[in-house]
């Protein structure tokens, strides 16, 4: 767990400025969603903290650190994508071979006992049966391919999960479920947590603070209700209010 914190990080795609001069701060184990139309940057601003794209400019802290010279796989963030980026020819699991929840054990060349400790800790805490474990992707609901992709990524205790979108695929009852379980998880886990979503009522069931982005810059920071009640820009009003939303914050 670590205190995340971006600081004027800009990028830009050719002609297109997917992030514009970025800053915010998400603090030790704050659930922080952020909401926006598609093609606002969201995406972009996941995988910029993740390491998986450079900023032109300014920097990503992670525990008063700058580590925008770290790989991925050295800053602590466990990132679940929108698609799940399962590997389609392994398994959920198995204790004898390569498979998806063990990916990032095995590559790092954790003891064989080590790995099943986790992996059982990891399958109860997320829900994933063990019935499973003999299938492959192709083999499974949308809703059990969510499941096995936050496991994986909880293998590792992340310093900062990221979630990009995680409950597009899903249809309305298991997205209510899987949003249940991955809040449940956050209670339980206590990880720095930046969740991603063009969904209001997601965004407002899940989060401690909610931040808006539009054009790749942050419109507006603060909880659900007072973004919701008080927008600060025509903006934030249009996109929260003119829309047939399920519910308003409670």
């Amino acid at each position: 767990m670590a205190r995340l914190e971006l600081r004027r990080v800009t990028k830009r795609f050719g002609n297109v400025l997917a992030l514009d001069d970025v800053n915010f701060t998400v603090e030790d184990g704050e659930f922080f969603v952020v909401v926006g139309p598609n093609g606002s940057g969201k995406t972009t601003l996941l995988r910029v903290i993740a390491g998986l794209v450079e900023p032109d400019a300014g920097d990503v802290l992670i525990g008063g650190v700058s580590v925008n010279r770290l790989p991925p796989g050295q800053r602590g963030v466990r990132m679940v994508f929108q698609g799940y980026a399962l590997f389609p020819h392994l398994r959920v699991y198995d204790e004898r071979r390569l498979a998806n929840l063990n990916f990032p054990l095995r590559i790092r060349k954790f003891l064989k006992e080590d790995i099943a400790r986790v992996i059982a800790t990891v399958a109860h805490r997320v829900g994933i049966e063990a019935e499973l474990f003999p299938r492959k992707p192709d083999q499974l609901s949308a809703g059990q391919k969510q499941k096995v992709a936050v496991g994986r990524a909880l293998t590792l205790p992340p310093r900062i999960f990221v979630l990009d979108e995680p409950l597009s695929s899903l249809d309305p009852l298991s997205r209510v479920r899987v949003r249940d379980e991955i809040k449940r998880i956050h209670r339980e886990i206590k990880a720095t947590t930046l969740y991603v979503t063009h969904n209001l009522p997601e965004a407002l069931a899940l989060g401690d603070r909610l931040a808006v982005i539009h054009q790749g810059a942050i419109q507006q920071i603060g909880p659900p209700r007072e973004v919701y009640d008080r927008p600060v820009t025509d903006f934030v009003r249009l996109f929260l209010h003119s829309h047939d939303w399920p519910a308003r914050p409670v």
